[in-house]
């Protein structure tokens, strides 16, 4: 019997609601680490909108297949070079959102317009576009990444981590909505950006675990609809 259901079940259900939210596409993957050197991620060759657990496959760091079916995706590599480099963290996602990856194409900082894109402010950005398809690309990334809970990486997307794919999920729908409002914003104004006083009343009120899991069952309400109706 396959290991770690819940765990993928879990998982499976973040990406399908990314994907429901068009924050991923017909690329991207998520993890959870499950041991020191072990991980749970969405094999490379699936549909983000239709993934089953039977798409989830457990790998080393090395990206050798300890279970399931297919391979993971190449940028296996970030999700270990993030795990190696950061004890704190046991989930990652990685895609390639509209609004943010705008910006970083167009070279502009995110700016803290939302309260909850404040939470991660400052963002850092790898500066380039290359796939973290290998150990040094995934050094650069955490590099840039440091102790932050996301960066970006210039004109390609995103990768946000978090003690839970809870928390990973839901600073990534954070980040895209902030980037979104900083765009709509820029193209009929200037966008107000948040004082470092309201910065830390946002991070106080709103990095809370509660409301982490409020955003989460929001999102998952609306894919149990979806999956009923059809």
């Amino acid at each position: 019997m396959p290991s770690h259901i819940q765990e993928k079940e879990q998982l499976v259900r973040c990406i399908r609601m990314l994907e429901q939210n068009s924050i991923m596409d017909y690329n991207g993957h998520a993890s959870m680490k499950i041991a020191p050197d072990h991980m749970l991620i969405n094999i490379g060759n699936c549909q983000r909108s239709q993934l089953t657990i039977d798409d989830i496959c457990q790998i080393d760091f090395d990206g050798n297949v300890i279970e399931g079916q297919g391979k993971p995706p190449l940028e296996f590599h970030l999700h270990a070079g993030v795990y190696k480099a950061r004890a704190d963290v046991s989930a990652a996602i990685h895609c390639h959102p509209n609004w943010s990856t705008v910006l970083s194409t167009a070279g502009l900082d995110y700016l803290p317009v939302y309260a909850q894109g404040s939470l991660v402010y400052p963002l850092p950005v790898l500066d380039s576009p290359d796939s973290i398809n290998n150990v040094n690309m995934a050094k650069r990334l955490t590099d840039t990444l440091g102790n932050r809970p996301a960066a970006l990486m210039k004109a390609h997307g995103v990768v946000t981590t978090g003690a839970s794919i809870i928390d990973a999920f839901v600073l990534l729908n954070y980040l895209e909505e902030n980037a979104e409002r900083q765009y709509r914003s820029h193209l009929i104004g200037t966008p107000y950006a948040f004082t470092e006083e309201e910065l830390e009343l946002c991070y106080e009120k709103l990095y809370n675990p509660g409301l982490f899991l409020r955003t989460w069952n929001h999102f998952s309400a609306k894919l149990d609809g979806i999956v009923h109706d059809a």
